[in-house]
């Protein structure tokens, strides 16, 4: 039977950074993913925000021209709070591209990726795999999403609060718009979240999310209904493509490491609650990952694994979780348009640029070492 030192199970942006880095330090890591290609099942419109391209070496090629304009529509439609930043905040990436990227780079640092194969379940560090024969390894990765069957493998928390989304992707006619973000706050359509419209003159991308209780004509009907008449579309210049999925909005897992794995990104909670990103946090999360599941593998001591503090990172999440709540609130078109109107005063002005445009990013907490063993 094979052995490794690291099984990932799920090859998205989280896996592969964290198999990546894993690799890097010497370990045998084997990354598997369901998909037989990167290249379908993405579920991720790929924004990158401006603190992510700053801190990361993303390829400038894969990314798409910058974003600085945001427009907030009430569900009326009318009068949207138009914002400008003077720097490049958003840019689009071909996330099939990223994914290929980051592939190579983990095979380039000795990470072995398995396509076409299931994670089945794990005891006593034997993983079952569906599509391939069983390995034995000694610390399993579940970076297979929000839905993470590695995480009740492990006996780790599980994400219980989330959206649903859905939206089309197609290129348009290059240099006839400015590189917009528009966003649609309109209950009816996207309950509890937005509709969007992000057109960065190459691609556009055209999506609704909401709590799937609340969506009783389902979010593709939504999804249909709302691009016929969202504000800010191009018409499609070729194919157009669908991506979808489950967003989770709970904040950061508490218990998210055990003797036997760990969790990163959507398993772990990765998603800021109040914008639901969660490409900043899955770059920042597989760094501390590797980090703690390298020095737990080199050394055995389980006092390692506190340092991925899920309660820890909870705690900067506090305001995010507060106004997640709020947000979930609005239910109505009425109380909709009356939140746009606050957006339109100085202070609300100010508020949303803060959100949209600040310098924050996903938190980091001090990582304390672990406390020397006894004599």
């Amino acid at each position: 039977m094979r052995s490794v030192d690291v099984l990932v199970v799920g090859a998205g942006l989280a896996g592969l950074h964290t198999a990546r880095l894993l690799a890097e330090q010497g370990f045998d890591v084997l990354v598997a993913d369901r998909r037989r290609t990167l290249s379908t099942g993405v579920r991720t419109t790929g924004i990158f925000v401006r603190r992510t391209l700053d801190d990361f070496d993303l390829p400038d090629h894969l990314l798409g021209p910058a974003v600085r304009e945001v427009v907030l529509y009430p569900p009326s439609r009318r009068a949207p709070v138009r914002l400008s930043s003077e720097r490049d905040e958003y840019r689009v990436a071909d996330m099939p591209g990223v994914y290929a990227h980051a592939r190579r780079m983990a095979e380039a640092a000795g990470a072995r990726i398995a396509l076409g194969v299931r994670y089945a379940g794990s005891a006593t560090g034997v993983v079952r795999l569906e599509g391939a024969d069983p390995v034995v390894a000694r610390f399993v990765v579940g970076a297979d999403g929000a839905r993470s069957t590695v995480a009740r493998g492990l006996g780790l928390d599980v994400n219980r609060h989330l959206l649903i989304g859905a939206e089309l992707v197609h290129p348009t006619a290059s240099g006839t718009t400015v590189p917009t973000f528009h966003c649609v706050l309109d209950p009816r359509v996207a309950p509890g979240y937005l509709a969007w419209v992000i057109d960065d003159g190459r691609n556009a991308h055209v999506g609704v999310a909401g709590y799937p209780d609340a969506m009783r004509a389902g979010v593709r009907h939504l999804l249909e209904e709302f691009a016929a008449r969202a504000p800010g579309r191009a018409t499609p210049a070729g194919p157009v493509e669908r991506r979808g999925g489950p967003i989770p909005v709970g904040g950061v897992l508490r218990r998210l490491a055990c003797p036997a794995g760990l969790l990163v990104g959507d398993a772990a909670g990765a998603v800021s609650p109040l914008t639901a990103g969660g490409l900043d946090p899955c770059l920042r999360m597989s760094e501390l990952a590797a980090t703690v599941a390298g020095d737990y593998l080199r050394t055995g001591d389980q006092r390692v694994l506190r340092r991925y503090d899920g309660k820890a990172l909870r705690a900067r999440f506090r305001g995010r979780l507060l106004l997640r709540r709020l947000f979930a609130g609005v239910r109505s078109p009425a109380v909709a348009e009356a939140a746009v109107a606050a957006l339109r005063t100085r202070a609300g002005r100010a508020a949303a640029a803060r959100i949209l445009f600040g310098d924050g990013s996903f938190p980091t907490v001090p990582i304390p070492d672990p406390e020397p063993r006894a004599s």
